[in-house]
């Protein structure tokens, strides 16, 4: 039996151990971050250790250009070689992609296909080469190659290496460019949920002049003018009504998002904030031949409140009563103490609601009449936008009914502070 090299062996597994282990070290580095360029850098640095070369560097196919370019490198000015095109016809690397094989060259010189345009522009010569293509499942995307390994040539080894580091690269820039273009789509939503709201802002905002304006004079003719002139004024204010809801209701959307660090919040009284949504809706109450009752106890209530937006849902509630309950019935908003907590509450005398309608009617959009057939106007956001106030509050808010034409009562709790 022939005599065996011991010392060459364990020197052999030691550097088996050693390339392994540095594998297994560069999949967790690619699991531990998306950034592209860092992975590339990364990647690029490893290969030229563990092969013992002078330089590595990955190149990227342009779709458009059909050319490789240099997406990262090492041993030159990155920035530089960022300005070299490599065509796929007429050098090693474009050999590499174009028939999807790897190549080891350890006369690079002499090799009719070496792209010298390069090593010309950076002042690098290159004697040995390695590359490998990159793959993302049936489709390439580059070549990783390494130049001019120290001590000897290229051996099928470094190829094993290279072709393992050649796969987790293409995984490692396929996932960071589904990242990177996330981000993108994610960011041009962004872009265009900013320029919805701010049309809802400009719109509503430069459409509740005029609409003050048809609502007051609408008042004043359906009060003073005859009985036809009368009828038609009635018509008006109905409809304009109605706009001043869905306006509201557009308004307010943005609200359905609102969140603690949205919030303004101070320790306020709360029956000025009572008082201040009774005093808004009061004549839209009374154009709509409603009445108006308000039960604020003398008892200064303090919670921990953004008044603008508590205000708000007090005002949607009210909106809800008004737009459920016929010419002729009461609102009521009242407020008391019950333990630590205020609970402010709207009653109303209209429709009433359904036992299995009281926790849905929160829900965006939902509407409780069919939309086909429904008598009341609305868009559905009024009571989400109540929950989402008062849940930022740290409150609660629900319903409570005895049923068809028996009214409503919704309530918002809230923690009182001394």
């Amino acid at each position: 039996m022939p005599e065996r090299d011991l010392p060459a062996e364990v020197d052999s597994l030691h550097q088996m151990v050693v390339r392994l282990s540095r594998l297994v070290e560069i999949s967790v580095t690619l699991n531990s971050t998306l950034e592209l360029q860092r992975l590339l850098e990364f990647l690029i640095g490893s290969a030229a250790d563990l092969l013992e070369s002078e330089a590595a560097s990955i190149l990227l196919v342009d779709e458009k250009t059909q050319q490789l370019y240099f997406a990262a490198a090492t041993g030159s000015d990155p920035a530089e070689l960022r300005k070299i095109p490599v065509p796929l016809e007429g050098s090693i690397a474009g050999t590499v992609y174009r028939e999807d094989r790897p190549l080891i060259i350890n006369e690079v010189a002499s090799d009719p296909r070496h792209y010298r345009q390069v090593g010309e522009r950076i002042h690098f010569e290159t004697r040995t080469l390695i590359g490998v293509p990159m793959r993302m499942r049936d489709r390439r995307i580059g070549v990783i190659e390494a130049l001019n390994k120290r001590g000897g040539p290229f051996t099928e080894h470094d190829l094993q290496t290279l072709s393992i580091i050649a796969s987790q690269a293409a995984v490692a820039i396929h996932n960071a460019n589904l990242i990177e273009a996330l981000q993108r789509a994610y960011d041009e939503l962004g872009k265009l949920d900013r320029l919805k709201s701010d049309f809802i802002a400009i719109a509503s905002h430069e459409l509740r002049t005029p609409l003050g304006v048809i609502l007051g004079y609408a008042a004043l003719l359906k009060e003073d003018a005859d009985q036809a002139t009368s009828e038609h004024a009635a018509a008006v204010l109905h409809s304009a009504l109605r706009m001043r809801a869905l306006i509201e209701d557009m308004t307010n959307m943005n609200m359905l998002r609102v969140g603690s660090a949205e919030m303004a919040m101070a320790v306020q009284a709360l029956g000025p904030i009572a008082e201040g949504a009774c005093d808004e809706l009061a004549l839209l109450i009374q154009a709509k031949g409603q009445s108006l009752r308000r039960h604020i106890p003398p008892e200064p209530l303090r919670a921990m409140a953004d008044g603008p937006k508590l205000t708000m849902a007090l005002t949607n509630l009210l909106n809800n009563a008004m737009r459920f309950t016929p010419a002729g019935g009461e609102i009521a908003l009242g407020m008391e103490r019950h333990g630590s907590e205020a609970w402010l509450r709207v009653r109303d005398s209209g429709v009433g609601l359904p036992a299995d309608q009281l926790e849905r009617v929160f829900d965006q959009f939902y509407q409780v009449e069919n939309h086909m057939t429904r008598r009341h106007e609305g868009m559905g956001l009024g009571l989400a936008i109540v929950r989402a106030i008062v849940r930022a509050h740290g409150g609660r808010a629900w319903a409570e009914s005895a049923g068809a034409d028996q009214g409503s009562t919704f309530t918002i709790a809230l923690p009182l502070v001394s």
